[in-house]
Protein backbone atom coordinates (compact mmCIF):
# COMPACT_ATOMS: atom_id res chain seq x y z
CA UNK A 1 0.00 0.00 0.00
CA UNK A 2 2.75 2.44 0.95
CA UNK A 3 5.46 3.60 -1.46
CA UNK A 4 8.48 1.26 -0.74
CA UNK A 5 11.24 3.97 -2.52
CA UNK A 6 14.81 4.02 -1.67
CA UNK A 7 14.53 7.20 1.02
CA UNK A 8 16.23 7.10 3.90
CA UNK A 9 13.23 5.75 6.64
CA UNK A 10 12.98 5.90 9.89
CA UNK A 11 16.47 6.94 11.94
CA UNK A 12 16.89 7.23 15.86
CA UNK A 13 20.37 9.99 16.27
CA UNK A 14 21.00 9.15 20.45
CA UNK A 15 17.44 8.99 21.76
CA UNK A 16 17.13 8.58 25.20
CA UNK A 17 14.15 8.16 27.61
CA UNK A 18 14.66 8.44 31.36
CA UNK A 19 11.93 8.34 34.25
CA UNK A 20 14.19 10.20 36.90
CA UNK A 21 17.60 7.96 37.52
CA UNK A 22 16.00 4.86 35.31
CA UNK A 23 16.90 4.70 31.37
CA UNK A 24 14.07 3.29 29.67
CA UNK A 25 16.11 4.03 26.70
CA UNK A 26 19.95 4.99 26.80
CA UNK A 27 21.30 6.85 23.97
CA UNK A 28 20.56 4.75 20.71
CA UNK A 29 20.80 4.97 17.14
CA UNK A 30 18.98 3.16 14.51
CA UNK A 31 17.98 3.24 11.16
CA UNK A 32 14.94 1.41 9.34
CA UNK A 33 15.21 1.52 5.43
CA UNK A 34 11.98 2.15 3.68
CA UNK A 35 9.97 -1.33 3.46
CA UNK A 36 11.90 -3.56 5.83
CA UNK A 37 10.55 -5.26 8.11
CA UNK A 38 11.98 -4.55 11.59
CA UNK A 39 11.41 -6.47 15.19
CA UNK A 40 12.43 -5.05 18.24
CA UNK A 41 13.63 -8.20 20.42
CA UNK A 42 14.09 -8.51 24.19
CA UNK A 43 13.14 -9.06 27.67
CA UNK A 44 10.54 -7.99 29.41
CA UNK A 45 11.44 -4.28 30.83
CA UNK A 46 14.14 -4.20 28.06
CA UNK A 47 12.86 -0.69 26.45
CA UNK A 48 11.17 -2.04 23.37
CA UNK A 49 8.10 -0.91 23.93
CA UNK A 50 8.90 2.50 25.04
CA UNK A 51 11.31 2.75 21.39
CA UNK A 52 7.76 2.14 19.89
CA UNK A 53 5.37 4.61 21.72
CA UNK A 54 8.32 7.31 21.06
CA UNK A 55 7.83 6.38 17.19
CA UNK A 56 4.34 6.58 17.48
CA UNK A 57 4.81 9.63 19.54
CA UNK A 58 2.72 8.79 22.48
CA UNK A 59 5.73 9.29 24.73
CA UNK A 60 8.11 12.22 23.59
CA UNK A 61 11.90 11.26 24.22
CA UNK A 62 14.44 12.87 27.19
CA UNK A 63 16.68 13.98 24.32
CA UNK A 64 18.05 13.19 20.85
CA UNK A 65 15.82 13.29 17.51
CA UNK A 66 13.77 11.12 15.62
CA UNK A 67 13.53 11.81 11.69
CA UNK A 68 11.46 10.30 8.69
CA UNK A 69 13.32 10.26 5.13
CA UNK A 70 15.34 13.11 6.67
CA UNK A 71 12.40 15.42 7.90
CA UNK A 72 12.57 15.91 11.73
CA UNK A 73 9.54 14.71 13.52
CA UNK A 74 10.87 14.24 17.01
CA UNK A 75 7.95 16.69 18.06
CA UNK A 76 5.45 15.80 15.87
CA UNK A 77 1.84 15.02 17.24
CA UNK A 78 1.00 10.98 16.64
CA UNK A 79 -2.19 12.17 14.17
CA UNK A 80 0.50 13.81 12.48
CA UNK A 81 2.61 11.39 11.74
CA UNK A 82 0.28 9.01 9.32
CA UNK A 83 1.84 5.78 11.37
CA UNK A 84 -0.64 2.79 12.04
CA UNK A 85 -0.86 0.86 14.98
CA UNK A 86 -1.35 -2.63 16.07
CA UNK A 87 -1.95 -3.78 19.63
CA UNK A 88 -1.88 -7.01 21.61
CA UNK A 89 -5.40 -6.51 22.35
CA UNK A 90 -7.17 -5.11 19.16
CA UNK A 91 -8.67 -2.43 20.55
CA UNK A 92 -11.54 -3.20 18.06
CA UNK A 93 -15.15 -1.06 18.86
CA UNK A 94 -17.28 -4.01 19.98
CA UNK A 95 -20.67 -2.62 18.53
CA UNK A 96 -19.49 -1.42 15.06
CA UNK A 97 -19.42 -4.02 11.97
CA UNK A 98 -15.97 -5.21 10.45
CA UNK A 99 -16.36 -2.88 7.64
CA UNK A 100 -16.99 0.26 10.25
CA UNK A 101 -13.73 -0.73 12.48
CA UNK A 102 -11.83 -0.85 9.27
CA UNK A 103 -13.42 2.53 7.62
CA UNK A 104 -12.93 4.63 10.88
CA UNK A 105 -9.25 6.36 10.47
CA UNK A 106 -11.00 7.09 6.91
CA UNK A 107 -13.98 8.71 8.81
CA UNK A 108 -11.69 10.97 11.10
CA UNK A 109 -9.81 12.04 8.25
CA UNK A 110 -13.04 13.30 6.37
CA UNK A 111 -12.94 10.69 2.92
CA UNK A 112 -15.29 10.75 0.59
CA UNK A 113 -17.93 7.73 0.66
CA UNK A 114 -17.00 6.56 -2.12
CA UNK A 115 -13.27 6.11 -1.78
CA UNK A 116 -13.51 5.04 1.58
CA UNK A 117 -15.87 2.47 0.60
CA UNK A 118 -13.07 1.15 -2.20
CA UNK A 119 -10.04 1.61 0.38
CA UNK A 120 -12.09 -0.59 2.60
CA UNK A 121 -12.92 -3.20 0.08
CA UNK A 122 -9.37 -3.08 -0.93
CA UNK A 123 -7.70 -3.35 2.92
CA UNK A 124 -10.36 -6.24 3.83
CA UNK A 125 -9.98 -8.40 0.77
CA UNK A 126 -5.74 -7.89 1.51
CA UNK A 127 -6.59 -10.14 4.82
CA UNK A 128 -9.24 -12.17 2.96
CA UNK A 129 -12.13 -10.65 5.33
CA UNK A 130 -14.17 -9.38 2.30
CA UNK A 131 -17.44 -11.71 2.76
CA UNK A 132 -17.31 -10.64 6.80
CA UNK A 133 -17.41 -7.02 6.82
CA UNK A 134 -20.85 -7.07 8.03
CA UNK A 135 -19.84 -9.10 11.21
CA UNK A 136 -19.23 -7.65 14.69
CA UNK A 137 -16.14 -8.54 16.59
CA UNK A 138 -17.62 -10.82 19.01
CA UNK A 139 -18.71 -13.12 15.88
CA UNK A 140 -15.08 -13.69 14.75
CA UNK A 141 -12.50 -16.03 16.14
CA UNK A 142 -9.37 -14.08 17.76
CA UNK A 143 -7.03 -14.72 14.07
CA UNK A 144 -9.90 -12.53 11.98
CA UNK A 145 -9.72 -10.14 14.81
CA UNK A 146 -6.23 -9.62 14.74
CA UNK A 147 -6.72 -9.23 10.75
CA UNK A 148 -9.56 -6.90 11.20
CA UNK A 149 -6.95 -4.53 13.28
CA UNK A 150 -4.05 -5.39 10.70
CA UNK A 151 -6.74 -3.68 7.96
CA UNK A 152 -7.61 -1.00 10.28
CA UNK A 153 -4.35 -0.27 10.51
CA UNK A 154 -3.32 -0.08 6.98
CA UNK A 155 -6.31 1.32 5.35
CA UNK A 156 -4.88 4.77 4.91
CA UNK A 157 -1.88 3.88 3.75
CA UNK A 158 0.19 4.99 6.69
CA UNK A 159 3.89 5.43 6.46
CA UNK A 160 5.23 2.69 8.91
CA UNK A 161 2.99 -0.20 10.61
CA UNK A 162 3.45 -0.42 14.23
CA UNK A 163 2.88 -3.89 15.84
CA UNK A 164 2.90 -3.96 19.58
CA UNK A 165 3.31 -8.05 20.39
CA UNK A 166 0.15 -8.43 18.47
CA UNK A 167 0.23 -12.40 18.83
CA UNK A 168 0.26 -12.61 22.55
CA UNK A 169 -3.94 -13.39 22.63
CA UNK A 170 -3.61 -16.08 20.20
CA UNK A 171 -2.59 -19.98 21.16
CA UNK A 172 0.71 -21.47 20.09
CA UNK A 173 -1.15 -23.36 16.91
CA UNK A 174 -2.83 -19.57 15.34
CA UNK A 175 0.24 -17.92 16.31
CA UNK A 176 2.52 -19.64 14.06
CA UNK A 177 -0.48 -19.36 11.16
CA UNK A 178 -0.71 -15.86 11.50
CA UNK A 179 3.30 -15.57 11.44
CA UNK A 180 3.45 -17.05 8.34
CA UNK A 181 0.03 -14.59 6.84
CA UNK A 182 1.81 -11.27 8.50
CA UNK A 183 5.24 -12.12 6.43
CA UNK A 184 3.59 -12.35 3.39
CA UNK A 185 1.17 -9.46 3.85
CA UNK A 186 4.41 -7.22 4.50
CA UNK A 187 5.59 -9.13 1.24
CA UNK A 188 2.95 -7.55 -0.68
CA UNK A 189 2.08 -3.88 0.94
CA UNK A 190 6.10 -2.95 1.42
CA UNK A 191 5.54 -0.77 4.64
CA UNK A 192 7.79 -0.57 6.43
CA UNK A 193 6.83 -2.59 10.05
CA UNK A 194 8.46 -2.15 12.99
CA UNK A 195 7.27 -5.09 15.60
CA UNK A 196 7.52 -5.30 19.15
CA UNK A 197 7.92 -9.01 20.77
CA UNK A 198 9.97 -11.05 23.34
CA UNK A 199 8.99 -14.26 21.54
CA UNK A 200 12.32 -15.51 19.95
CA UNK A 201 10.47 -17.90 17.17
CA UNK A 202 8.43 -14.54 16.19
CA UNK A 203 10.81 -12.92 15.58
CA UNK A 204 13.11 -15.04 13.70
CA UNK A 205 10.24 -16.46 11.34
CA UNK A 206 8.86 -12.72 10.28
CA UNK A 207 11.89 -10.20 10.28
CA UNK A 208 14.28 -8.97 7.83
CA UNK A 209 16.34 -7.50 10.71
CA UNK A 210 16.16 -7.97 14.36
CA UNK A 211 16.96 -5.64 16.81
CA UNK A 212 17.97 -7.23 20.40
CA UNK A 213 17.22 -4.88 23.23
CA UNK A 214 19.01 -4.57 26.72
CA UNK A 215 18.42 -2.20 29.24
CA UNK A 216 17.26 0.50 27.29
CA UNK A 217 20.27 -0.17 24.43
CA UNK A 218 20.58 -2.66 21.37
CA UNK A 219 23.10 -4.98 21.93
CA UNK A 220 22.94 -6.67 18.43
CA UNK A 221 21.32 -5.87 15.11
CA UNK A 222 21.27 -7.81 12.02
CA UNK A 223 19.37 -10.24 9.54
CA UNK A 224 17.37 -13.48 12.04
CA UNK A 225 20.61 -15.72 10.39
CA UNK A 226 23.26 -13.56 11.09
CA UNK A 227 22.21 -13.06 14.73
CA UNK A 228 21.48 -16.90 15.55
CA UNK A 229 24.57 -17.79 13.35
CA UNK A 230 27.12 -15.71 14.97
CA UNK A 231 26.19 -13.90 18.55
CA UNK A 232 28.35 -11.61 19.49
CA UNK A 233 27.78 -11.87 23.05
CA UNK A 234 26.43 -14.56 25.38
CA UNK A 235 23.36 -12.56 25.86
CA UNK A 236 22.51 -12.77 22.49
CA UNK A 237 23.82 -16.57 21.75
CA UNK A 238 21.03 -17.31 24.98
CA UNK A 239 18.31 -15.34 24.30
CA UNK A 240 18.12 -15.91 20.62
CA UNK A 241 17.35 -19.85 20.46
CA UNK A 242 19.24 -22.21 22.98
CA UNK A 243 23.07 -22.36 23.49
CA UNK A 244 25.51 -24.00 25.22
CA UNK A 245 28.30 -22.76 26.30
CA UNK A 246 32.05 -23.99 27.35
CA UNK A 247 34.26 -21.67 28.84
CA UNK A 248 38.34 -22.30 28.58
CA UNK A 249 41.62 -21.69 28.53
CA UNK A 250 43.61 -20.88 24.77
CA UNK A 251 46.54 -22.87 24.73
CA UNK A 252 47.41 -22.13 21.07
CA UNK A 253 46.36 -21.70 17.34
CA UNK A 254 46.79 -23.18 14.05
CA UNK A 255 45.62 -22.74 10.43
CA UNK A 256 43.02 -20.45 12.16
CA UNK A 257 41.75 -22.91 14.46
CA UNK A 258 41.89 -21.59 18.35
CA UNK A 259 43.22 -24.66 20.34
CA UNK A 260 41.43 -24.48 24.34
CA UNK A 261 41.27 -26.13 27.07
CA UNK A 262 38.66 -27.46 29.64
CA UNK A 263 39.50 -29.95 33.00
CA UNK A 264 42.94 -31.33 31.42
CA UNK A 265 40.95 -31.72 27.81
CA UNK A 266 41.81 -29.97 24.68
CA UNK A 267 39.08 -28.39 22.07
CA UNK A 268 39.45 -27.04 18.74
CA UNK A 269 37.21 -24.21 17.83
CA UNK A 270 37.35 -21.88 13.96
CA UNK A 271 38.01 -18.17 14.98
CA UNK A 272 35.65 -16.16 14.13
CA UNK A 273 37.21 -12.44 14.74
CA UNK A 274 40.46 -11.99 16.72
CA UNK A 275 42.63 -14.87 18.19
CA UNK A 276 42.95 -14.41 21.63
CA UNK A 277 46.67 -15.31 22.74
CA UNK A 278 47.30 -18.62 24.90
CA UNK A 279 46.27 -18.31 28.57
CA UNK A 280 43.63 -15.89 27.61
CA UNK A 281 39.65 -17.40 28.43
CA UNK A 282 37.48 -17.84 25.75
CA UNK A 283 33.41 -18.50 25.53
CA UNK A 284 32.00 -20.74 23.25
CA UNK A 285 28.66 -20.52 22.55
CA UNK A 286 27.11 -24.10 20.65
CA UNK A 287 23.82 -24.35 19.17
CA UNK A 288 22.35 -27.98 20.43
CA UNK A 289 21.37 -29.12 16.77
CA UNK A 290 24.87 -28.58 15.75
CA UNK A 291 26.21 -32.05 18.33
CA UNK A 292 26.13 -34.92 16.98
CA UNK A 293 25.61 -38.44 19.13
CA UNK A 294 26.80 -41.74 18.72
CA UNK A 295 27.04 -44.61 20.66
CA UNK A 296 31.09 -45.61 19.93
CA UNK A 297 34.03 -42.89 19.76
CA UNK A 298 33.54 -41.03 16.58
CA UNK A 299 36.63 -41.41 14.53
CA UNK A 300 38.35 -38.38 13.09
CA UNK A 301 36.14 -35.97 15.13
CA UNK A 302 37.42 -32.33 15.84
CA UNK A 303 35.88 -32.57 19.42
CA UNK A 304 34.63 -35.32 21.24
CA UNK A 305 33.67 -36.44 24.45
CA UNK A 306 31.51 -39.27 26.73
CA UNK A 307 28.91 -38.08 29.01
CA UNK A 308 25.42 -39.66 30.62
CA UNK A 309 22.28 -38.50 29.54
CA UNK A 310 20.24 -37.04 32.23
CA UNK A 311 16.97 -36.59 30.64
CA UNK A 312 15.68 -36.64 27.75
CA UNK A 313 12.44 -35.46 25.74
CA UNK A 314 10.75 -36.91 22.79
CA UNK A 315 9.29 -33.78 20.54
CA UNK A 316 8.06 -35.72 17.49
CA UNK A 317 10.79 -34.53 14.52
CA UNK A 318 13.36 -34.48 17.53
CA UNK A 319 14.90 -35.82 20.42
CA UNK A 320 15.82 -33.25 22.71
CA UNK A 321 18.86 -34.23 25.26
CA UNK A 322 20.86 -33.29 28.46
CA UNK A 323 24.17 -34.97 28.20
CA UNK A 324 25.92 -34.16 31.53
CA UNK A 325 30.12 -34.15 31.87
CA UNK A 326 32.79 -34.20 34.26
CA UNK A 327 34.36 -30.81 33.12
CA UNK A 328 31.71 -29.22 30.22
CA UNK A 329 28.54 -29.74 32.90
CA UNK A 330 25.45 -30.39 30.74
CA UNK A 331 25.46 -30.15 27.22
CA UNK A 332 22.06 -30.08 25.26
CA UNK A 333 21.73 -31.97 22.23
CA UNK A 334 18.89 -31.61 19.47
CA UNK A 335 19.13 -34.34 16.83
CA UNK A 336 16.53 -35.60 14.19
CA UNK A 337 14.39 -38.59 15.81
CA UNK A 338 13.73 -40.24 12.25
CA UNK A 339 17.71 -40.26 11.87
CA UNK A 340 19.04 -41.43 14.89
CA UNK A 341 20.17 -44.97 15.89
CA UNK A 342 20.15 -44.70 19.32
CA UNK A 343 17.30 -44.41 21.66
CA UNK A 344 17.88 -42.66 24.63
CA UNK A 345 16.92 -43.54 28.11
CA UNK A 346 18.27 -41.68 31.20
CA UNK A 347 21.21 -42.80 32.42
CA UNK A 348 22.87 -44.38 29.31
CA UNK A 349 26.63 -43.49 28.53
CA UNK A 350 26.93 -42.06 24.74
CA UNK A 351 29.46 -39.98 22.86
CA UNK A 352 28.58 -36.56 21.33
CA UNK A 353 31.02 -34.76 18.82
CA UNK A 354 30.87 -31.52 17.17
CA UNK A 355 32.83 -29.97 14.46
CA UNK A 356 35.18 -27.25 15.05
CA UNK A 357 33.13 -24.23 12.88
CA UNK A 358 30.12 -25.44 15.22
CA UNK A 359 30.38 -23.20 17.68
CA UNK A 360 31.35 -19.25 17.99
CA UNK A 361 33.44 -17.75 20.14
CA UNK A 362 31.13 -15.01 22.32
CA UNK A 363 31.84 -11.92 24.64
CA UNK A 364 30.92 -13.09 28.03
CA UNK A 365 28.17 -10.60 29.59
Amino acid sequence: MADSSDRAGLEFRGISKHYGTVRAVDNVDLQVPRGQFLTLLGPSGSGKTTMLMMIAGFISPTSGRMLLDGTDITDRQPEKRNFGMVFQGYALFPHLSVFDNVAFPLKVRRLSGDEMRGRVKKALDLVQLGPLADRLPRQLSGGQQQRVALARALVFNPEILLLDEPLGALDRKLRQEVQIELKELHRRVRTTFIYVTHDQEEALSMSDRIAIVRDGRFVQIGTPDELYETPRTRFVAGFLGESNFLRGTVRGSESGEINYEIGGEQYRQRANGRIPPAGDPILVAMRPEKVRIAAQRPTGAANAIEGTIRNWNYFGSTFHMTIVHPALGDIVVSCPAWRTQIMPENGQRLWIDWDADAGVVVADD
